[in-house]
């Protein structure tokens, strides 16, 4: 449905997305992570005609966007990270407006888009005065209106509290049983939550590209124990800890400020907390927590877009 190949796009002597190439298959939920800069953005813009590539080829559905801009924008919907809607028109109007600039008939689809974005019951009430999940939801229903295979969505949860981050969440995986959906987001959760497949950029090139659960799997032989403790210091912590049988590697951690916090990382399932414990009590040092997770999606962002930097 998606065919990205060798795209570029520069911006003066700044290059904001560096030579990638990815497909995405019909009907499709693909989340496309990275830190802010990466090119998430730019490359949106790019598979939704918005802005022309500098080289490379891409084509949505059996379009190439160089070649049949207006064919790929009749069968794309693009909601942006900031909604240009008309504050001053009631939802009804904004929609119809968006209806006829469509080319859709004033009994088209109006309706069916309301319910499906949930948007029913503020439809006399003008876009402006709506809470900002509400019109999210009136921005979700613009992209679907003229009913396009492909849904690109961009942060289409930012700023939302988190029932509205559930609500429309829920409103994507329903639309994802149709079409082919791309979206970019920062909340790592809602990626796990929603999407099938991930697509990592950092620095405008792809580090990763596969699907939730093998990505999760193939690094899912490394656990990691979070511990903080008191009395020592962090270099005596980690020289401890580093002796012991199947530790890959000690980072420094995140907690209380007059704690020592790290992070250790194993190979495989390796069990070293009666070890951790063993230790403490041995050198009189103060175990305030000690907690074992799994290699999390968010551990593996930060793994391939930190550089290994703690």
């Amino acid at each position: 449905m998606i065919s990205v190949s060798n795209l570029t796009k520069k911006f003066g002597n700044v290059i904001a997305v560096n030579n990638i190439s990815f497909t995405v298959r019909k009907g499709e939920i693909t989340g496309l992570l990275g830190p802010n800069g990466a090119g998430k953005t730019t490359t949106m813009r790019i598979l939704t005609g918005f802005l022309a590539p500098t080289s490379g080829i891409v084509s949505v559905g059996n379009y190439r966007i160089d070649e049949n801009p207006t064919e790929v924008k009749r069968i794309v919907g693009y909601l942006p990270e900031s909604v240009p809607i008309y504050g001053d028109l009631t939802v009804y109007d904004y929609l119809m407006f968006v209806q006829k600039l469509r080319g859709i008939s004033p009994n088209g689809r109006l309706k069916q888009t309301a319910e499906l974005c949930g948007i029913l019951d503020v439809m006399d009430k003008k876009v402006g005065e709506l809470s900002k999940g509400y019109r999210q939801r009136v921005g979700l229903a613009h992209a679907l209106i003229h009913d396009p295979e492909v849904l690109i969505l961009d942060e289409p949860t930012s700023g939302l509290d988190p029932n509205q981050i559930v609500e429309i969440r829920n409103i994507i995986k329903e639309i994802g049983k149709k079409k082919t959906v791309i979206l970019s987001t920062h909340i790592l959760p809602e990626v796990e939550a929603t999407c099938e497949r991930v697509i990592i950029i950092n620095k405008g090139e792809i580090v990763q590209d596969g699907l939730v659960g093998q990505l999760k799997t193939s690094f899912g032989n490394e656990t990691v124990v979070k511990i903080s403790v008191k009395g020592c210091t962090e270099q005596e912590l980690a020289s401890a800890l580093s002796s012991l049988v199947g530790v890959r590697e000690v980072r420094r951690g995140e907690g209380a400020p007059d704690l020592v916090s790290v992070e250790v990382r194993l190979f495989s399932n390796t069990e070293i907390r009666p070890e951790i414990f063993r230790i403490c009590v041995e050198k009189g040092w103060v175990l305030y927590e000690m907690k074992r997770e799994s290699f999390a999606l968010e551990n593996i962002f930060r793994e391939l877009t930190m550089g290994g930097e703690s």
